[in-house]
């Protein structure tokens, strides 16, 4: 099949706004950190590669005569300049705090790199590789590779926090979970779209309607395994973005609210077990409910996020103008405190808006595809960036217990932006797919 090359309008034009933010956030650093308005084009080298970056994927994209959506790759890029450029804000001050953050800016670059070149890799060679063929004709083997990721993690995982969400190989450090969130939402949108009309539907014994068991086992499996996550890697997060996107997968396709409502009151039961059991758990439920417990101790970290955020007001400090630093690992889990503190909170819904953006695009784009497994596909791989970001700030925000999760494409964390950036490439090919008429 040959592909007529096209220019990419829309894309092309929206791309424009993450490659100016990038330039001119990267001048305000330098403006603000020198007290003056001295500068030079190598203070913004990185910025104006970034944008030229974003720029030569869409007009490869038209070379290549790729037809899928056009706003969903500007509304990621603009996430991801945020986080650079957050990365690079925080970098100097971490930096006067310990040497070891030297080079998180540099690594934050070369994750980002990594993760633009998958994402363009995987729109520009899934159609002719056929991807999508075989994404769903081995739907067990993602099933298998999942459940083997998470064994994995909970023999060889590297345990930090008292919590095992990392395997070291050598230099490289992954984070396992970041990959079967993926995995998974493969197999479920296979396995889904398959069985969807025999799960929708009841089994009778006597005057008794019950679901259909047998058919239910391998969704069973997936269940057991978000609560081995729970219990054997002792962390709260992946469990919960496991079981959240198992559950909106399960109720996407079968369209019963029972099965949620059965699913939901069996994880609170496991969750309500964690706490009493696991004190790592029952340390971050007294945070949420009182980190004022113990201030200077465990509860240092959200006290100090919630001074942050009530210190950035409607408007914020300024970019550059805060001390989001006296928040230990503010490059990760609390990333969101630090642009709540200088961007305020317009700022704040300003990203939470690209987020639910980013959503409800790729829930357009599902409505929009003919095939069953590409809707349920791109509709689980969406509700799996929602449900992290929602657990990401409803823990920042003290609305849930804070998980050990990122937040997507802004966090620092390379297993995470890779991954993510991947799977914004799955949806931007899936969107190219046969649609609807």
């Amino acid at each position: 099949m040959r592909y007529r090359p096209t220019f990419r309008i829309t894309e092309f034009n929206l791309l424009l706004i993450p490659g100016a933010l990038a330039i001119v956030g990267m001048l305000t650093i330098f403006l603000v950190g020198r007290g003056t308005v001295d500068w030079s084009w190598g203070d913004i080298w990185v910025s104006l590669a970034a944008a030229g970056a974003l720029i030569a994927i869409s007009i490869t994209f038209g070379i290549r005569g790729f037809r899928g959506d056009q706003v969903l790759f500007p509304i990621t890029a603009t996430l991801a300049i945020i986080g650079m450029l957050m990365i690079q804000r925080l970098q100097p001050d971490l930096v006067a705090i310990d040497e070891n953050y030297g080079f998180l800016a540099q690594r934050h670059l070369m994750y980002l790199a990594v993760g633009l070149v998958g994402m363009w890799l995987v729109v520009m060679l899934s159609g002719p590789l056929k991807v999508y063929s075989w994404l769903r004709r081995y739907k067990y083997t993602w099933l298998l590779l999942t459940l083997a990721l998470q064994i994995a993690t909970f023999f060889i995982g590297t345990e930090v926090g008292g919590a095992r969400l990392w395997i070291d190989f050598g230099p490289i450090q992954i984070q396992p979970s970041e990959i079967s969130k993926v995995t998974l939402v493969i197999f479920l949108a296979a396995y889904l779209d398959e069985k969807r009309d025999l799960i929708g539907s009841s089994w009778r014994v006597g005057r008794l309607q019950l679901p259909p068991i047998p058919y239910l086992v391998p969704m069973g499996i997936m269940w057991g395994a978000s609560l081995l996550t729970l219990v054997a890697l002792n962390d709260l997060g992946p469990a919960l973005l496991f079981f959240g996107v198992f559950l909106a997968m399960l109720y996407i396709a079968s369209g019963r609210l029972v099965y949620v409502g059965v699913g939901l009151a069996t994880f609170a039961g496991a969750c309500w077990i964690a706490w009493t059991t696991f004190s790592r758990i029952e340390i971050r439920v007294n945070n949420w409910l009182d980190p004022f417990w113990d201030p200077y101790g465990f509860g240092y970290q959200p006290v100090q996020s919630d001074y942050a955020l009530a210190s950035g007001g409607l408007f914020g400090t300024g970019f550059g103008q805060g001390y989001p630093t006296f928040i230990s690992q503010v490059q990760t889990d609390y990333i969101l405190s630090a642009i709540g503190e200088e961007l305020g909170l317009l700022g704040t819904l300003a990203l939470i808006a690209l987020y639910f953006a980013f959503v409800m695009r790729s829930y357009a784009i599902a409505l929009r595809v003919e095939d069953g497994f590409v809707q349920l596909c791109v509709a689980g791989l969406a509700t799996s960036l929602a449900i992290q970001t929602i657990i990401i700030i409803g823990g920042v925000t003290r609305l849930i217990p804070l998980t050990g999760i990122t937040l997507p494409f802004v966090s620092y964390g390379g297993s995470s932006l890779i991954t993510n950036l991947g799977v914004v490439g799955l949806i931007l090919y899936m969107s190219s797919l046969p649609r609807r008429a």
